[in-house]
């Protein structure tokens, strides 16, 4: 798949096919500095969610309901960062689809797979938060490990079943329904099934977690002013407080990333209405960097683990100094110095 210097007025992804796309110009140099950048991005983002799934995964006082729904927001990130960020990256940077008709309509269900499942990961959050932080006396009833671990499996088997359906009915899988040359992949998806996908995949999930973030906010407010008149008068028992403080910090820094989240994948799709509503034609170039936004939004995560939660920095050194491996690591108090 090497790019082609050759200084000529028209290339090919596919010289030998009539049928072929044309391929787009780049200089070497940009050539070179596209595909560091994008490596990097993948590598970044691959480590760093790897990073958080070995830490959930290893440590048994990380295995908490809340904690489970991260570790499968960190696997769908994951994912993105060792399949979508590199195909993409070949597609963007070589303007050439080589990966086949088929495969073309597979990476679409591969991509809004994942795209939906961290949406939906971000709805269970904001509905987890929700129960500790208004109802903290029934949390412990209401969520637990193995409703948490139902709820994520329907999650993933809901966003595949969605998306391979879609695929299947309205042929992402055709090869006349795919692109128009040889080299290219473009769907032409149905106006019927926008919209379907503008209710599904972001009108209603962004509403709940909006609406549950907004009540969770008010309640985290009211709770802060009870504590501290309480504190004041001496009637607030610690041990209590710290578990309201320690909840209330929770939703706040999982709030952060839920708006982290919506603020990298709103403009995608206010652009993507925007598209539906007018019937417009989408600039390719904004849909990219919007669409890349999103991919980067993959690495982001892990990051606001690390300045906000003290267990994921312990958990960090612990794995990269090997000493995971030691007997009975697993069972260590993560929250020593926490």
């Amino acid at each position: 798949m090497a790019y082609e210097t050759e200084d000529y007025d028209i290339q090919y992804c596919f010289p030998a096919i009539n049928s072929s796309c044309i391929k787009g110009k780049r200089s070497s140099h940009e050539y070179n500095i596209m595909y560091v950048l994008i490596l990097l991005l993948s590598i970044w983002t691959v480590f760093l969610n790897l990073l958080v799934i070995i830490s959930i995964s290893h440590f048994k006082k990380l295995h908490t309901p809340t904690n489970l729904i991260i570790l499968s927001l960190a696997v769908s990130d994951l994912l993105i960062g060792l399949i979508v960020i590199p195909i993409e990256a070949i597609n963007l940077i070589e303007t050439c689809w080589y990966f086949g008709h088929i495969f073309c309509g597979l990476f679409v269900v591969i991509i809004g797979l994942l795209l939906s499942v961290s949406l939906g990961n971000l709805v269970l959050i904001a509905i987890d938060r929700y129960v500790a932080v208004c109802y903290p006396l029934l949390y412990p009833h209401k969520i637990t490990m193995t409703k948490t671990l139902m709820g994520i499996c329907i999650c993933w088997f809901g966003c595949f079943s969605a998306n391979f359906g879609f695929a299947i009915n309205y042929r992402y899988f055709d090869t006349a329904q795919v692109n128009e040359c040889y080299g290219g992949c473009y769907l032409n998806v149905p106006y019927s099934l926008r919209i379907m996908d503008l209710f599904i995949s972001f009108l209603i999930p962004c509403t709940v977690i909006i609406a549950l973030y907004l009540r969770i906010f008010y309640v985290v407010h009211q709770q802060v002013k009870i504590i501290n008149s309480l504190m004041k008068s001496g009637k607030c028992e610690m041990e209590d407080s710290v578990k309201r403080k320690s909840d209330s910090k929770a939703a706040l820094t999982l709030g952060i990333i839920v708006t982290v989240y919506l603020l990298c994948y709103i403009p995608f799709y206010l652009l993507y209405i925007t598209a539906v509503t007018t019937a417009k034609e989408i600039s390719s170039s904004m849909m990219t960097f919007l669409a890349w936004t999103l991919y980067a939004n993959s690495g982001v995560n892990p990051l606001i683990y690390a300045l906000f939660y003290r267990w994921f920095k312990i958990s960090v050194k612990r794995i990269l100094t090997l000493k995971i491996f030691e007997p009975s690591s697993s069972h260590m108090d993560i929250f020593t110095d926490y």
